[in-house]
């Protein structure tokens, strides 16, 4: 789904600072740094708790011609036109307890969840020269990290996207409009509730594969100066219409998520990048 993506992870608050263009100004070739942040999010899609996360990682930004690791993907762009884009994208969601969520209670804890798998990026149109409508198909496995590696499931998260920004990228602001798509098996592991959990309050249900959630996010960055940069964003997530809506565990019509964060560059190439930077 970036399925419990709206919890803070590093390529939720990355993805708000993919610039619209950069023919405008080359960037380096490679950056390296830290990033850290605050989010504040439903404990997991549809929950009526919400959680306070914060996170600080390294990152490392690549600009090559074909293998790249940038703030919008990793991987290999096998098509590489103006129009098109393939890479490989990643996402990664913190655990929640179920002693903490009253819905949950008594249930296995919601580990860690790892989302990674191809995206087909369309640029359809420049309305102009700072600004970019585009289309993204990620489909992502989604592994479960708690007490080894399982599979949890397949995701599918279509989105237009608008992004803007100024020339010289002193700042960037994108908007978007996506759903996102579970098949059995994730849907399962977060709105099924076997007979051995079900209680008065809470019956037992079988979910199915089908609509999560829609969602609009709104993001943006700015530089504060040549090594520092702040961003921040903010999520509103719908259920009305999800094919789980029935289960006693999606307690919510809708839940919004937002974040801050800075992102600080220790290192960057002298020689830059050949080709533009999305």
């Amino acid at each position: 789904m970036n399925i419990a993506r709206t919890l803070l992870a590093a390529s939720t608050l990355c993805a708000t600072m993919a610039p619209a263009r950069a023919v405008e100004a080359p960037l380096p070739l490679w950056e390296a740094g830290v990033l850290g942040g605050t989010a504040v999010t439903p404990a997991y899609p549809g929950a009526s708790e919400r959680s306070m996360r914060s996170l600080a990682l390294p990152y490392l930004i690549y600009r090559g011609k074909v293998l790249r690791a940038d703030r919008s993907g990793v991987g290999a762009r096998l098509f590489n036109t103006e129009r098109f884009d393939f890479d490989i994208g990643f996402a990664l969601s913190l655990p929640a307890r179920s002693s903490d969520v009253p819905a949950r209670r008594g249930m296995p804890d919601l580990g860690t969840l790892v989302e990674f798998g191809p995206r087909l990026k369309i640029r359809l149109a420049e309305p102009t020269q700072h600004s970019r409508l585009g289309l993204e198909l990620p489909l992502r496995a989604v592994i479960e990290a708690r007490g080894g590696l399982r599979r949890q499931g397949t995701t599918f998260e279509p989105r237009l996207v608008y992004a803007l920004q100024d020339g010289q990228q002193a700042w960037h602001v994108d908007a978007s409009v996506g759903a996102v798509l579970g098949n059995a098996t994730i849907n399962d592991y977060l709105y099924s509730v076997s007979p051995a959990f079900a209680t008065g309050q809470r019956p037992a249900y079988a979910a199915k594969s089908g609509l999560m959630l829609t969602r609009l996010g709104l993001g943006g960055s700015y530089r504060l100066q040549r090594d520092w940069r702040a961003f921040a964003f903010v999520r509103y997530d719908t259920y009305t219409g999800a094919a789980n809506r029935a289960s006693p565990l999606l307690r919510q019509n809708s839940g919004t998520s937002a974040g801050i964060g800075l992102m600080w560059t220790w290192q960057r190439s002298s020689s830059l990048a050949r080709g533009p930077d999305d």
